[in-house]
């Protein structure tokens, strides 16, 4: 009988965290030619980007040579989307680099991007903004290209799975929704379906992976074919060093403790503070209870590089980045929790009330905005953090609401439960969730009103090239406005939720940890649990994972350029 093979204790370059920022990271270093390892606390890897959308905001890239865009665009919009209140060292070197990042990929990996037809910035009324090729997505990606490897990739979220399991793009839903009125769409789904049957019958969940899973599974594959190791379940005990530098980990595996050494350099990607009580409570309001995000981002790495005299670095305006999310059981008990990104509050026939019953805010802002407008102190104790969507039977079959699926599939279960709340009249909805009958009654008569015209007198819903993509393009003249006059209504309760952090550990723009204004030799931070390089805005869908995979990009530039020693040497 063999021995198991001896696992290797040296390295190049150790990266702690398994999600988007630390497998790009762990690429790019072996792309340079490092000796690499990465050690993910999880069973799983992906972390948080593995149930997100999986875009990746990067302007300037050779996917979109033909967007008409330029570096002086991208740098004015930044601008003024961040109100000067960014790091403007990072924001630089996030453009400057991103291309670059982009192209490596594209050249040395089996990441494969594309770029949004059209996709307006978020906050597309200021100076510099555009409607397309900023927004990159991931290609579809088969996972049984990862055979056993495929396991290891977290799941995604159920509420943005179809038939138990199968996931699906923006492409896919556009199909599915339009299959009975389109032989290519529905010669699409059919081949959706299939495949996801034939998958099923040798695996636990659908093998054809999109958005954040294709994203991971991508990295994965690349890292495997590069010979990168890649070790779950593996905890940080300490970051070990000589003198002021970082160079090696402390880790508990299989129950063992082992010393690993790191010649460049340690890379931390766990993910951020959100999910570590002390700071989540420093940095995060009371009102935000649930958090779409699976709960991966501890903080301990954070915790072990300010115990090297490294600080938190918190942008002005918020520490976090926020979406409306409604929250109920699945039937294994657990939570769901399920963010409003895109698919109803913006929808016609909706429209989102407070505790008095009237409207707050223009439901057709980026989900950040929505989450901040959520959030503001309000003169009579807070009768916006906790809101209602409103929407009638109409609108409930063509855009779903919460969980329940276009078609209003799962939507009588959903009233069953509670989640969904219904209404045979406006005045009936209000009596069973305890809001003012007649404030609910004239704030639908006044949508109504609205949607004749196209013009949201009161909050100017639809009026800008974001928030009209958001809407129904076969509704005019406003496609973010339509009549509530459908019965039954419904309503599902939004709180405001925290999807990203925006403070993380203060670092230069090669990625390195700061202690006071002198980079820590050996120790770098990446993703969320780098300071962001927005300060607190949200210019653009996939901001945080396109930072990610530029500064990842940036660490390893830096880690293959000179070892600790060197450093401390230049420090």
């Amino acid at each position: 009988m063999k021995d198991p093979p001896v696992e290797p204790t040296d390295f190049d370059v150790i990266v702690l965290g398994g999600g988007c920022a630390g497998l790009s990271a762990a690429l790019f270093a072996a792309i340079e030619g490092l000796r690499v390892l990465v050690a993910e606390r999880e069973r799983w890897v992906g972390g948080t980007s593995a149930v997100a959308a999986g875009a990746l905001w990067i302007p300037n890239t050779h996917l979109a040579a033909d967007a008409g865009d330029s570096p002086e665009q991208a740098a004015l919009y930044l601008r003024h989307a961040t109100g000067g209140q960014a790091p403007a060292r990072l924001l630089e070197r996030f453009l400057a680099l991103g291309p670059r990042a982009v192209r490596t990929l594209a050249d040395h990996s089996e990441v494969r991007l594309r770029a949004f037809a059209h996709h307006p910035d978020y906050l597309s009324e200021l100076p510099g903004a555009t409607a397309r090729g900023r927004v990159l997505e991931c290609l579809p990606f088969d996972g049984r290209e990862l055979g056993d490897d495929f396991a290891r990739v977290r799941p995604p979220i159920p509420e943005f799975t179809v038939l138990g399991g199968m996931m699906v793009d923006r492409i896919d839903i556009g199909h599915l929704l339009n299959m009975t009125r389109s032989w290519a769409s529905l010669s699409h789904a059919v081949r959706l379906v299939l495949r996801h049957a034939r998958d099923r019958l040798s695996h636990p969940r659908g093998t054809r992976l999109v958005m954040g899973n294709a994203l991971i599974g991508r990295l994965l594959l690349s890292l495997r074919r590069r010979n990168v190791p890649v070790w779950t379940e593996t905890a940080v005990l300490a970051l070990s060093g000589d003198g002021d530098a970082v160079t090696g980990v402390t880790v508990l595996r299989n129950g063992e403790v082992r010393t690993l050494s790191a010649r460049r350099g340690v890379v931390l990607a766990g993910g951020g503070f959100n999910d570590h009580p002390t700071w989540r409570a420093r940095l995060i309001p009371k009102a935000v209870r649930h958090t779409p995000r699976p709960g991966t981002s501890g903080g301990e790495l954070l915790q072990h590089a300010l115990a090297l005299g490294a600080r938190i670095a918190r942008p002005p305006g918020s520490a976090a980045h926020w979406a409306p999310v409604s929250v109920h059981p699945r039937r294994d008990g657990s939570m769901a929790v399920f963010p409003h990104l895109v698919f109803d509050r913006a929808k016609p026939g909706t429209v989102v009330v407070n505790a008095r019953g009237r409207r707050f805010l223009n439901e057709s802002l980026t989900y950040h905005q929505f989450g901040e407008c959520m959030l503001q102190a309000d003169a009579d104790g807070g009768a916006n953090t906790a809101a209602w969507l409103v929407a009638d039977r109409r609108a409930v079959l063509r855009y779903g609401l919460g969980s329940v699926r276009p078609g209003a599939r799962g939507l009588r279960r959903a009233v069953r439960e509670g989640y969904i709340v219904e209404g045979e009249s406006v005045t009936a909805l209000a009596a069973r969730l305890g809001l003012p009958a007649v404030a609910l009654q004239e704030t639908v008569e006044r949508m109504n009103a609205f949607a004749r015209t196209g013009v949201d007198l009161e909050f100017q819903r639809g009026t800008t090239a974001y928030q009209r993509n958001l809407g129904d393009p076969t509704v005019q003249p406003n496609p973010t406005l339509g009549p509530l006059d459908r019965p039954p209504f419904y309503a599902v309760r939004l709180e405001p939720g925290d999807i990203a952090a925006t403070a993380g550990l203060a670092t230069d723009e090669h990625a390195r940890v700061l202690r006071g204004d002198t980079p820590i030799p050996g120790l770098f931070a990446v993703g969320n649990d780098m300071q962001s390089a927005m300060g607190s805005a949200y210019p653009g869908p996939g901001i945080n994972l396109g930072q990610a995979v530029v500064f990842a990009y940036a660490a390893a530039q830096a880690l293959a350029g000179q070892s600790i020693a060197e450093e401390m040497t230049t420090a």
